[in-house]
């Protein structure tokens, strides 16, 4: 019997209507297109901002999404993981409530935060899942709200950030293709460069904090952009190194979207050429946990089976790592 390994067989994605352009920022705060995009190459975000609506609500259009292009029986789902910086409230599960409104009704689901390595975490963890043989059918979401932590008045953060969701699915495969190897790593001393720091347990919301903006995301630029860089390029260069792969071998980087400088310096450090570089930066933002997929979503036409691809991300925490995929199918698109 043959070694059972994790493969993605779908994805499915969703991003708000509303597009928050750069032309649309220099009104609100004081920058201009010129300065975003020449820092970041961001040239517009979306935002959901319709009152009531959570990350969940991202999270169930990109699930339906998946689960109408795949013909998927919600049912046979097993497990239903959101990764997601911005769940919809403390204590209650984000993804129990995407999983119940899916029709996901036989399978358990939890919630993962890593910030912006959440996906990237959590493709390790519905990994591990089929690859144990336990169950079949692990659908991944990375959904992030970010502007409902974003102050738009902080020129630092709000240009950076939008909101989206994608989603994969993880079933056994019989052909070594999918998950094979990952490098992950932490470093909790970086937490004070990159957190919302009220709202949580530590500093529980009051209402001197609410009126001095400190349920708002702060990050001190520089010090993120320095490990960002370095830890990202490292991981996927350690990922190459271990599976004795050159860059020739490799079809893709799938890197995560915070700035377009750091995705290039990781691309630069494997040697890979740019038309191999997944990006869509331009057009999302930073939408924390859903850059990945999101490329994914937008790049699966492109995808052949037997493809390899080396996923990259770096986030608050400090999070990072990489991990080597091969693709399953090839897209009917």
């Amino acid at each position: 019997m043959s070694k059972i390994s994790a493969a993605i067989t779908a994805v499915g994605g969703y991003v708000p209507e509303y597009v928050l352009t750069n032309q649309i920022l220099e009104t609100m705060v004081d920058t201009n297109d010129e300065w975003i995009t020449t820092r970041t190459g961001i040239k517009e975000r979306r935002i959901l901002k319709d009152d009531g609506k959570g990350t969940s609500y991202l999270a169930i259009k990109a699930a339906q999404d998946l689960i109408n292009k795949k013909g998927i029986n919600p049912k046979d789902i097993e497990l239903v993981i959101v990764a997601t910086a911005t769940p919809d409230m403390k204590a209650a599960s984000t993804a129990s409530f995407t999983a119940t409104e899916i029709g996901a009704i036989n399978a358990f689901s939890f919630d993962m935060d890593a910030a912006c390595s959440s996906f990237l975490y959590g493709m390790s963890v519905a990994a591990s899942y089929i690859e144990s043989g336990r169950y079949k059918n692990v659908l991944l979401i990375g959904a992030d709200k970010m502007s409902s932590i974003i102050n738009y008045k902080d020129r630092a953060t709000c240009i950076i950030f939008g909101d989206g969701a994608g989603a994969v699915l993880f079933e056994p495969n019989q052909e070594n293709l999918g998950f094979q190897d990952e490098y992950l790593r932490s470093d909790g001393s970086g937490r004070e460069f990159l957190q919302a720091t009220y709202g949580g347990s530590t500093y529980p919301i009051n209402v001197q904090a609410v009126e001095e903006g400190r349920q708002f995301a702060f990050q001190e630029g520089r010090t993120v952009f320095k490990n960002a860089v370095f830890n990202m390029a490292d991981a996927a260069s350690k990922i190459l190194e271990r599976n004795k792969l050159t860059n020739h071998d490799v079809d893709w980087l799938v890197a995560h979207q915070a700035n377009k400088r750091i995705i290039d310096a990781t691309a630069n450090r494997i040697n890979l050429e740019e038309e191999k570089v997944m990006i869509n930066i331009e057009k999302y933002g930073n939408t924390t946990s859903a850059t990945l997929p999101l490329l994914l979503f937008d790049y699966e036409s492109q995808l052949k089976k037997g493809d390899k691809l080396i996923f990259a991300a770096f986030g608050g925490g400090f999070n990072w790592g990489s991990i080597y995929l091969t693709w399953a199918y090839n897209s009917n698109n």
